[in-house]
Order: C-alpha cells, then sequence, then structure tokens
C-alpha cells in the first residue's frame, strides 16, 4: 500500500479541495461572464476540472493500486476540456473584443491563487499517493494561471488595453492543461505497468 494511503486526513483533505475548487468554479466562472474575460472563463472550467478530479480521487482512494492507476489515466483526458470550452469562449470574444474589467481581473486571478495555494497546501503531504499527486500538480498548474491572470489584469490596466492579453492568458491555460495531462498520464501508466 502507498505510504499515505491509509490516512484519514487523506479523503478528508481531498474532499475539502473538491469544495474550494467547485465554490471558486462558480465565483470565477460568474465574473468571467460579468467582465467578458477569456483567461477566467478558461481558469473557471479549471476549478470545475479541479472539483471532478478531487472527487474522483477521493472515491478512488479505496482501490486497489491498478484500479487507482486506470483513474489515474482517466484523469488525464480531463484536463484537455477546458481547451474545447476555450474554443467557444474565443469565437465569442473576437465577435465582441472589449477588454475585461483590469481591476476586477486581477483581483479575481489573486483569491484564485490563494485558493490553489491552499489547495496545494493541503495535498502537500500526501505527495507519495499517485492520485492526491496528480490532484497535487492540477493545484499547482493552476497556481500558475492564477498569477497569470494576476498580472494580465495589470498589463490590461496599465500597459496595453486590448483583449489580447487576456486571450493569450487564456490560451496558454489551455496548452498547460494539455501539458499537465500529458505528464498525468504517463506517470498512471508507469504505475499502472508496475502494478501488473
Amino acid at each position: 500500500m502507498e505510504s499515505g494511503l491509509s490516512d484519514p486526513r487523506l479523503r478528508s483533505n481531498v474532499l475539502i479541495v473538491a469544495l474550494l475548487n467547485f465554490v471558486f468554479f462558480g465565483v470565477e466562472f460568474a465574473v468571467a461572464l460579468s467582465i467578458g474575460s477569456i483567461s477566467l472563463f478558461a481558469d473557471s472550467i479549471d476549478f470545475l476540472k479541479g472539483a471532478s478530479v478531487s472527487v474522483l480521487i477521493a472515491f478512488a482512494l479505496g482501490w486497489s493500486m491498478k484500479a487507482r492507476t486506470r483513474v489515474g489515466m482517466g484523469l488525464a483526458g480531463i484536463l484537455v476540456l477546458p481547451a474545447l470550452a476555450l474554443l467557444w469562449a474565443l469565437w465569442s470574444k473576437f465577435n465582441n473584443p472589449i477588454p475585461p474589467e483590469p481591476s476586477t481581473l486581477w483581483l479575481t486571478g489573486a483569491v484564485g491563487l490563494i485558493v490553489n495555494w491552499s489547495c496545494a497546501f493541503l495535498l502537500g503531504r500526501f505527495h507519495s499517493v499517485s492520485l492526491a499527486r496528480a490532484a497535487l500538480l492540477f493545484a499547482r498548474a493552476d497556481a500558475v494561471a492564477n498569477v497569470a491572470i494576476f498580472l494580465t489584469g495589470l498589463v490590461t490596466a496599465y500597459v496595453w488595453q486590448s483583449v489580447w492579453p487576456d486571450v493569450i492568458v487564456g490560451l496558454a491555460i489551455a496548452v498547460m492543461n494539455v501539458d499537465a495531462g500529458r505528464a498525468v498520464w504517463r506517470a498512471a501508466h508507469e504505475e499502472h505497468k508496475a502494478a501488473v
């Protein structure tokens, strides 16, 4: 059994992470619609993905290593979903090219960063458990996205008042998700082979 898997705090921490992600998904999605932000839209889908992944992980913790690694490979595919949702948001933005409100953008990015740091802290002690490690990787990647959103708000306010900073960061978030998905797939696939 993986070290840390029997710790009762693992499941409760993963469920807290799921709740934090779901709540902030709602916040970011509402703000993204309100100010017309591509990067916040992409990141809100990330938070929904984080909530879904965490719930799946909480249930999968009691399964065999082989079953857990299969779930890990499935979770890799979930990371691609924000990229598909982003295509629709981009199409909408090109039809209405108004930059998002900068102060709301950077403030939402800053709060999202705090949420993701909290999630990474809750999961950090369980990094030896493969599924918890996957959730930790998601939280860290999302924290990077939140820093980028924070900076996008500042750039839009003081440097380049255009839709492009927001669009560029939204695309970068999508690319980062695809890359994280590949990394999780490789790790889960290697563990699956070792468990056979």
